[in-house]
């Protein structure tokens, strides 16, 4: 069996919060329940099981999602609409922008807790040939 990646951990103020603020900002789901955890599938099969701790226990941490440009379009519509601040650059240079890179565009937010994201409609280093 090839490795994949099955599950990500994410820590959270409020698991409901950032649950339905990530399913909400993306037009996903949160499709399942249990314990600390609220998950939202990723169409790869991957999830992110959000999960409520203490905040001076959240290591925050950067996630970033390839998304199509329909998908793009609906979340930067979205992020524009909520007044979510967000930058073209990881470094927060290029507030209110969005990049181009390797062809394609991005965008990177922060979530309620501090999570640095980044959607991009190409993976870095360009399409593949």
């Amino acid at each position: 069996m090839p490795v994949e990646l099955n599950h990500m951990i994410v820590h959270a103020r409020d698991n409901r919060e950032s649950a339905e603020f990530f399913a909400g900002l993306l037009g996903l789901e949160i499709t399942a329940e249990w314990g600390p955890f609220i998950a939202v599938d990723l169409s790869n099969r991957v999830t992110l099981d959000f999960a409520t701790i203490r905040a001076d226990e959240i290591t925050l941490q950067h996630y970033a999602f390839l998304v199509s440009e329909a998908e793009f379009d609906a979340a930067y519509a979205r992020i524009a609409q909520r007044r979510i601040e967000h930058y073209a650059d990881p470094h927060r240079q290029h507030p209110s922008e969005i990049n181009h890179n390797d062809g394609g565009r991005g965008v990177y937010f922060m979530d309620p807790v501090g999570h640095f994201m980044e959607l991009i409609t190409v993976p870095y280093g360009g399409r593949p040939s």
